[in-house]
Formats: structure tokens, C-alpha cells, sequence
């Protein structure tokens, strides 16, 4: 299996436990969608868990990968406001609790970044 193959493997990995982890433990999620999207923030929960889903598969076919790399990668800088909400939500928690939330926000660069490099190993 190709470098590139793994790296894609371990990104649907993530994206598919992220996805689990929305229907699993929904009230976190819950939490963190911004107040200026309309509807209930249940839907926004259910939404970003499907796609991570089914991004995650898309990720794992070769035939869609890059599609859905560069999916992943709109997905990833897409969710950042909830990261941004979270991290102000929690400024007044624990020294742990908000180094976690403040961990977070340049964790999507990252994340960003190993996406478009998915989708463009595979072009």
C-alpha cells in the first residue's frame, strides 16, 4: 500500500471515529454549534456527523478520494467556528479544560492541510 493510500486511510479513520462519536455522544457536539446557524443545533450535530462519515468513506475508495480530500478539506476549515465558540465557552473552566479548547483551533490547519495533500497525491 502506497504512502499516500495509508495517509488517507488514517484521515478516514479519524473523520469515521469523529463521525461515530457525533450519534454516540451528541450533547458535546451540541455545544459547540455556533447560534448564528439556523435550526437546532441537534441537526447541525446530525450533519457534520454523516459527512464526517461520509467523507471518511469517500476517503477510503480510491475512485472518490480526491474528491472527497478536498471535500475534507472545506469540511475541516468549515467546523472551525464551532472550535472558536468552544474555546470561548470554556475560557472559564480549568487550566486543562481550556488548554484542550485552545489546542483545538490550530489543530485544523493541520488537518487542512493533510486533506488537500491527500487530494493532491492522488491527482
Amino acid at each position: 500500500m502506497s504512502r499516500s493510500a495509508r495517509s488517507a486511510f488514517l484521515l478516514a479513520g479519524l473523520l469515521a471515529s469523529a463521525g461515530v462519536a457525533h450519534f454516540a455522544s451528541p450533547k458535546q457536539f451540541d455545544a459547540t454549534v455556533p447560534e448564528f446557524l439556523p435550526g437546532s443545533p441537534r441537526t447541525w450535530t446530525k450533519a457534520s456527523g454523516v459527512a464526517e462519515l461520509a467523507l471518511a468513506a469517500g476517503l477510503a475508495l480510491p475512485a472518490t478520494r480526491k474528491a472527497s480530500a478536498r471535500a475534507a478539506a472545506v469540511f475541516f476549515a468549515g467546523v472551525f467556528p464551532a472550535n472558536v465558540k468552544m474555546a470561548y465557552d470554556w475560557r472559564d473552566r480549568s487550566p486543562k479544560a481550556q488548554a484542550i479548547a485552545y489546542g483545538r483551533l490550530p489543530l485544523q490547519i493541520p488537518l487542512v492541510l493533510w486533506a488537500r495533500g491527500i487530494g493532491r497525491a492522488d491527482s
